[in-house]
């Protein structure tokens, strides 16, 4: 047997040992088939081997050894071997190549070693989606008949040498870390026009050219929208990428969107210009034309490619005609929801050197799209991913029901619910008395859910088509935080000091404090977030805020900045370091209120006796440490507290703990008051983790 074909068949498990006694074998063709484990040592055998295509299977190992003995080969392909790196050394024999693809093999080393001017017949050679290092030698660019050449996705540095051969076409450097300027070889753009088409919501599509080149770059007619090309199709008949089809979607509303699509054999970017900065919403339209449905060999092609958006992986070997049921002339819509922060959007269509590279014989393998479109969240809400529907949020949370309450307080009543996907959410209701108008409500639902931080919880979404609004978050399943600190100052350090947009929570408590699956401390409800202006300290809205964690100057006076937040954060701290809440009345008197306990602890230089009696062995100079910062933290005047980001790093070691200051007036005036302590109330009101013992506190009377 000289020839033995196997490519595309839904085969499984290793390959047979006994393919190495076919000694007589010129080609062997086993890409695409399912392939898995080494390749058997018997292939050593297969000294007359010209050709052998092994790309896209699941091998194991090392390339081996015993292939550079193998020095009849003409055409060399093998991809996507995975576990064990393999080096380049094996090539060095095999001069009569005239094609060398050895795509995501795990290659790693340099180029150098290998004398690439030994390699008098090579028209094609692939090592892209490898780990190659060191320079790109200049006897890899000078070979007399090398066509293309693939070096795109290593880990390739340095500058690019100045000569070239003539005989090359394309040059694929791409996702590699080259350094100095580009030599004059690589200016190389080759563009033409498109035409544009509506979409049946009267949404304009916009032209773009209808061919790109090599590595180009193209801005539309009206500068709204930028488009990259990386690659060229090698086996491609005419080198374009842009595909027409006559054929008809069965599924498509808008069926001329899918007259013509954008590939790419390697990357492909869109990039929208201008855009205001807040949440779009981002809808890509697929649909294969390449590969026919026939059951001939070639509608046996697979195109996988990722799709980044905002450089965030949304969808990993993305699969067209997989997504559609195993059809072609399908339509396939994937939305996403994106955030713009710069004017700026980026959509990234990514062949990941997976897949089909020859079937059919056209080549088209990379991404594929056939239309785009970008939409302002608010511009549209009902369907929108992030945009709930009464509806949706009644049947997640089996219409509200009170064996789904997570918790309550004065803004609203927070349930457990489920959404078809599965997804677990926090819905929180909020009041009648919390209600906004609806426009700014969004407004400030859009600027709460752009402040991201890990120690913050996810506003997911929300809902305005009931008769209170609603906000959906992000479900955290371990409950109120109870024994951890650094979380919360981290989050408040990025609401004050380090978001684009300042915050100043106004309700920082212990059961706003959730813990995520890894026990990841999220501060949660932003409902009651007051965002400010630098100038801006004292607000004329009503005091909203928690009993028992209030800022004097804030429930008195109505002045808000970041040190009400670090009031409320000390108060955390010292029921975190006690056990205990701020106030129980179940004790003795004078350990009742935990600030007046602590303070007269503090004056007999006994801080460490309110320590959490249960704790039996403990560092006791981390114990003051976290207490002394807790009491700066409380200060009576907000001028003495210290700043989010230096309470972290007290806690954490980095600087000493500065001095207390004196014992804030408001314990002294707390001990001037009668029995029935109505005025103290404002100030330690009893609170657990549920919201049902938490009151909202109203405007204290100044009259």
């Amino acid at each position: 047997m000289k020839y033995l074909a196997m490519a595309m068949n839904p085969l499984s498990g290793p390959l047979p040992k006994e393919l190495g006694n076919l000694t007589n074998l010129l080609s062997l063709y086993i890409d695409s088939s399912g392939f898995s484990g080494p390749f058997p040592s018997t292939f050593s055998k297969l000294k007359n081997l010209k050709t052998l295509r092994a790309s896209d299977n699941e091998f194991t190992g090392k390339i081996p050894d015993y292939f550079g003995s193998l020095t009849n080969l003409e055409d060399l392909r093998i991809g996507d071997i995975v576990k064990r790196t393999s080096s380049l050394a094996f090539i060095s024999n095999l001069t009569s190549l005239s094609t060398l693809i050895l795509r995501n093999c795990k290659i790693s080393g340099s180029l150098g070693p290998v004398d690439f001017s030994k390699f008098a017949a090579l028209i094609l050679l692939d090592l892209s989606f490898n780990n190659i290092t060191g320079q790109v030698p200049q006897s890899i660019l000078s070979m007399g008949k090398l066509e293309y050449l693939f070096l795109g996705n290593n880990s390739l540095t340095g500058r690019l040498p100045d000569v070239i051969s003539p005989s090359l076409k394309a040059i694929d450097l791409s996702y590699n870390q080259l350094t100095g300027s580009f030599p004059s070889w690589a200016n190389r753009n080759n563009l033409q026009l498109n035409r544009s088409a509506r979409g049946s919501d009267n949404t304009i599509y916009e032209a773009e050219p209808t061919n790109l080149g090599d590595a180009s770059y193209y801005v539309t007619g009206q500068t709204r929208w930028g488009v990259s090309n990386v690659g060229k199709f090698v086996l491609a008949s005419n080198g374009m990428n842009i595909i027409y089809s006559s054929q008809h979607f069965p599924n498509a509303v808008d069926s001329k969107l899918f007259e013509t699509a954008r590939m790419s054999p390697s990357s492909l970017r869109y990039y929208g210009l201008g855009l205001e900065n807040g949440k779009y919403s981002v809808v890509l339209q697929f649909g294969e034309v390449a590969y026919p449905d026939s059951e001939t060999w070639k509608s046996l092609g697979r195109r996988v490619f990722d799709i980044y958006i905002q450089g965030s992986l949304r969808e990993k070997n993305f699969d067209i005609r997989k997504m559609a049921g195993g059809k072609s002339f399908t339509v396939v819509n994937r939305s996403y929801t994106a955030t713009v922060l710069n004017n700026f959007l980026e959509i990234h269509l990514f062949w990941a050197g997976k897949g089909t590279c020859c079937i059919p014989n056209d080549g088209y393998y990379g991404p594929m799209i056939s239309a785009l479109s970008v939409t302002p969240k608010l511009f549209s809400l009902i369907g929108r991913p992030d945009v709930f529907s009464n509806t949706e949020l009644r049947v997640a949370t089996d219409n509200f029901s009170s064996q789904n309450i997570l918790g309550e307080g004065g803004y609203g009543t927070v349930y457990k619910g489920k959404l078809p996907d599965g997804r677990v959410i926090a819905v929180k209701q909020l009041s009648q008395s919390s209600r906004q108008g609806n426009s700014q409500f969004v407004t400030e639902v859009a600027t709460i859910s752009s402040v991201q931080h890990r120690n913050l919880v996810k506003l997911l979404g929300f809902c305005i088509d009931s008769n209170t609004p609603l906000l959906v978050y992000e479900y955290l399943q371990n409950g109120s935080l109870d024994s951890a600190l650094f979380g919360i100052a981290c989050g408040l350090t990025y609401l004050h000091e380090e978001s684009s947009v300042r915050v100043v929570h106004r309700d920082i408590k212990a059961s706003n404090v959730l813990l995520d699956i890894d026990l990841t401390p999220k501060i949660s409800d932003f409902g009651l977030a007051k965002l400010y202006d630098e100038k801006q300290t004292h607000v004329s809205t009503r005091i909203a805020g928690t009993l028992g964690y209030l800022a004097p100057e804030y429930a008195m006076r109505g002045r808000l900045t970041e040190k009400v937040d670090i009031f409320a954060f000390g108060v955390v701290v010292l029921e975190i370091v006690a056990g205990r809440p701020n106030t129980n009345n179940s004790l003795e008197e004078s350990k009742s209120y935990l600030f007046e306990w602590l303070w007269d602890l503090n004056e007999k230089g006994q801080v460490l006796g309110i320590v959490d009696p249960s704790l039996m062995d403990f560092d006791k100079d981390e114990a003051s440490r976290v207490i002394r910062v807790a009491l700066l933290c409380t200060q009576g005047s907000p001028h003495q507290r210290p700043p989010m980001s230096k309470a972290l790093a007290m806690l954490t070691g980095e600087v000493e703990v500065s001095e207390v200051v004196m014992k804030p007036s408001y314990i002294s005036e707390w001990l001037h008051r009668d029995v029935n302590r109505s005025y103290t109330s404002s100030f330690s009101g009893y609170t657990t983790p549920e919201f049902s013992a938490q009151k909202e506190i109203e405007p204290l009377n100044q009259s």
